[in-house]
């Protein structure tokens, strides 16, 4: 029946709309049965009595009014449905986004962006059919006939009974269809979800597509995903169909049932007329909420698979404090750490993985020094950044800062002692400036500028015609993969905090712009403790303290020269192309 314990909790928000919809729902169908008796004895006083119509007139003017009554009773029953509705979406997609703001990056990640986005935004909206109609219509359901036989059975048994016995094969006949329609709905939303992602990957790399003359044979593979997400809706809309005939059917049949006991009983003056008619204009309205209840199931369907997979992204497990707001102005301070790294015997691996992605690794991390970390592919780096980014716990073992366990800081104080460029640095479609300052939001003009000379990006920004204030585009669109990494480097020197994580800032670049970046870092203080991922010679060299990682393991430790030697780490490499793994 497309029924969740865990959409019901968010009624508790709007118990008092939800409500109403239903009190007004019910006085709609008290004032149903009301204007059905009084159009009765109206048309019983007319033709078979005669009066005239000044004996009428009161009849006629508590129809008019019993009529208005029922239609504003229903207007307002569907104002407070969508009121519920609109006010529940808006708390679903705030807890939503709140609860994925204060997710790992690292799990987020692992979840296919437009697939997201197509939850965050068109899922939640699709759950308005499932509180706005479904729902209270459910409640209708069980309320209006109940209504009905109420006034019904004092008046004449049997079509009592009729109408009892008669009112389970609707919902029969919805159920056997429901399932049904629940597994074409089910595919439609994958298929959807899939289309949604893949078309968002496609555009993210519509560039590169272009570069390497891709973008054509995707044609193919588009118009194949878009006939499947076509075919999965045109067979939920047959099962619809066919769902509202068979209802339709079944309730008509029904009704004709009621009026051929009640016509022949009529006929052999069995019922009084008014009793009669009384109970043949109340049958279509007996069987109408359960129809409408049919039309419902339907358009609720896709809200209710929409809610299943956004309580999956509800179950991501969340971190202490919410990553978004970090960059912003705090009370706290950033701590006052050296970054002195000591791993314990750290083993974790990432969600539905069985492979450890570091298993029982014990190293240290010297303050105040250049340390580097270097391995294949896979081989735990990342993953140490990630622990060292609160990203990730650890599953055993323990990782101590300075003495103190990394575990038991606050990530809000954390994430202002740290400075992260990570490989690919986002930039946002905003000036140059702007995109700066994320690193030190209070950060005055001469200090932004000193940071982006530290980063060799002042030179470079001066000749622009707007300066700092030129757009640079979404993504840095507009800037060189080697003027990215420089912007990326002159937030770190803005925040001018004692730990710097730097994941392969060399990588794709050209060796001018290698070494240019290289000579960038040195820039940073002395007292910084650098913690470098690495894959070329050249960022090794000038290493304080080389980390190698290999399967999640530690394969060797020490400064480049004890590396190079015969039989250790390096000394193993023949790298021709003067990397490191």
């Amino acid at each position: 029946m497309n029924l969740d314990k865990r959409l019901f909790q968010y009624l508790k928000a709007t118990r008092k709309e939800f409500v109403l919809t239903v009190l007004f729902a019910g006085l709609a169908a008290v004032a149903v049965i009301e204007q059905a008796r009084s159009l009765s004895l109206l048309i019983d006083g007319s033709f078979l009595q005669h009066k005239t119509l000044s004996l009428l007139l009161s009849g006629l003017l508590f129809f008019v009014l019993i009529t208005l009554a029922r239609f504003v009773s229903q207007w307002l029953s569907e104002t407070f449905a969508a009121t519920m509705a609109t006010r529940l979406k808006f708390t679903i997609r705030q807890q939503l986004t709140e609860h994925l703001n204060r997710v790992s990056p690292t799990l987020i990640d692992l979840e296919r962006s437009g697939e997201m986005s197509h939850v965050v935004t068109n899922g939640i909206e699709a759950l308005d059919a499932y509180f706005r109609s479904y729902l209270p219509q459910l409640f209708k359901s069980a309320l209006i006939p109940i209504l009905i036989l109420i006034f019904v059975f004092p008046l004449d048994l049997l079509s009592g009974f009729v109408f009892l016995l008669t009112a389970p094969v609707i919902p029969v006949f919805m159920i056997l269809i429901g399932q049904l329609a629940k597994e074409a709905t089910q595919k439609q939303w994958k298929t959807l979800s899939s289309m949604s992602a893949f078309l968002l990957d496609v555009i993210e790399g519509l560039t590169t597509l272009k570069i390497l003359n891709r973008s054509k044979a995707l044609v193919q593979r588009i118009e194949r995903v878009s006939e499947s997400f076509r075919q999965a809706t045109m067979r939920v809309l047959r099962i619809a169909f066919l769902s509202a005939l068979v209802l339709e059917m079944a309730a008509t049949i029904s009704t004709a049932i009621i009026a051929v006991e009640i016509g022949l009983r009529l006929l052999y003056a069995k019922m009084a007329f008014v009793d009669a008619f009384f109970i043949l204009i109340l049958a279509p309205e007996f069987y109408q909420p359960m129809r409408l209840l049919g039309s419902s199931f339907h358009a609720g369907m896709e809200g209710f698979e929409a809610a299943q997979r956004m309580f999956r992204l509800f179950e991501l497990p969340v971190q202490g404090t919410s990553v978004a707001s970090t960059g912003q102005a705090s009370s706290s301070k950033a701590l006052a750490v050296k970054g002195h790294f000591v791993f314990r015997d750290v083993r974790v691996r990432y969600p539905q993985s069985e492979r450890w992605a570091l298993d029982g690794v014990s190293f240290e991390l010297l303050a105040g020094k250049k340390n580097v970390l270097i391995g294949k592919s896979g081989a735990g780096k990342s993953t140490v950044f990630n622990l060292l980014l609160k990203f990730l716990q650890p599953e055993s073992g323990s990782i101590l800062v300075d003495g103190q366990p990394l575990t038991e800081i606050d990530p809000q104080q954390w994430y202002r002692t740290v400075s992260w460029v990570p490989q690919k640095p986002y930039l946002f479609h905003d000036t140059i400036e702007q995109n700066i300052l994320l690193g030190n939001p209070q950060a005055s003009r001469a200090q932004l500028r000193e940071a982006c000379r530290k980063a060799h990006l002042h030179a470079f920004i001066e000749q622009l015609p707007q300066g700092y204030d030129t757009i640079i585009g979404e993504q840095g669109a507009r800037l060189s993969g080697g003027q990215a990494q420089r912007l990326a480097l002159a937030r770190a020197f803005l925040k001018d905090t004692p730990i710097v994580l730097l994941d392969e800032p060399t990588s794709n670049l050209d060796p001018e712009l290698d070494a240019e970046i290289l000579e960038i870092l040195q820039d940073f203080a002395d007292d910084k403790t650098q913690i470098l991922i690495a894959h070329r010679l050249s960022t090794v060299k000038s290493a304080d303290l080389i980390i190698a990682l290999d399967a999640g393991r530690v394969a060797d430790a020490g400064t480049y020269r004890q590396l190079t030697q015969p039989g250790r780490f390096l000394g193993r490499l023949t790298d021709s192309a003067g990397g490191v793994a």
